[in-house]
């Protein structure tokens, strides 16, 4: 088991500093991370997809804590645009959940792979002209800011990520510039990774008894608490090396560099999955 720790405490390491710099909780490297770590560890296939995406979410919970603490320490959380989300952050992880738990993913996965390559890709191209101010008058209401978060609550429960792929690229194309877009997209993790757990927690306990057994002990539900609590320690103390780095960069730099991780993260996703094999 100590080499397993290591592993889970390498991996939260890594993704608190990709939470605190890009505003995300860490899932598009946790989940995968992980996946591979709970396959040497022996956990079955029929079960090795939610516990990663489980464990993931709970972990982001402590990660945005981190995260929005660092951010918000240097104004950058929008909280009124956060107040108007987080209902649909809260209900959207739960049904995101509820839908993982009796779907496979696999296709799921290609399509968000796809759609992040593609708002990457957008990020990347597009005329930078509200990156030095903040254009609130192209926010939806905030009946559609709320919807907005369903979508997005949705969206990460299924992939177990904090939100930040799809939140702060939106964020940026409704007139938040990239700093606030990121900090107010760490806020926006904490109500989606808190909800989603919870849901993975309840929905694991309906997993088929003869595969219960083979699980390894610290397993509830569909969340993994060793590793939880290695890779929440490691990414709590790195997630504000990542934010103290975001706000030193640039604007146009920072942009372009989480354009470029959007672009590998959603090349990535649609290589490992399945969609391939004949």
């Amino acid at each position: 088991m100590d080499i397993f720790i290591l592993y889970f405490l390498a991996a939260g390491a890594f993704a608190g500093i990709l939470a605190g710099l890009f505003g995300i909780g860490g899932g598009m490297v946790i989940v995968p991370a992980l996946i591979y770590i709970f396959t040497a560890q022996g956990i079955p296939q029929s079960a090795l997809t939610h516990i990663g995406i489980g464990t993931s979410l709970a972990t982001i919970i402590v990660t945005s804590i981190s995260s929005l603490r660092a951010h918000h320490s240097r104004g950058a959380v929008n909280w009124n645009v956060w107040k108007h989300m987080a209902p649909g952050l809260v209900i959207g992880s739960l049904i995101g959940a509820g839908i993982t738990s009796i779907i496979h993913g696999n296709s799921l996965q290609v399509i968000i792979g796809v759609g992040a390559f593609l708002v990457g890709l957008k990020m990347l191209l597009m005329k930078n002209r509200t990156l030095e101010e903040n254009d609130f008058s192209k926010l939806p209401s905030p009946i559609g800011q709320t919807g907005l978060g369903g979508f997005i609550g949705i969206a990460s429960a299924i992939f177990g990520i904090g939100g930040g792929t799809l939140t702060v690229p939106l964020l940026s194309n409704y007139g938040l510039k990239i700093q606030n877009a990121v900090g107010t997209s760490a806020a926006c993790g904490l109500p989606i990774a808190s909800a989603g757990a919870i849901g993975f927690l309840v929905f694991g306990q309906f997993l088929d008894a003869s595969i219960k057994e083979t699980l390894p002990n610290g397993v509830f539900g569909f969340v993994h608490v060793y590793a939880f609590i290695c890779v929440s320690l490691a990414s709590f103390f790195t997630a504000p090396i990542g934010a103290k780095l975001a706000h030193k960069l640039p604007a146009a730099t920072l942009k372009k560099a989480f354009a470029v991780l959007l672009l590998i993260v959603g090349i990535r996703l649609v290589l490992d999955s399945d969609v391939f094999t004949i």
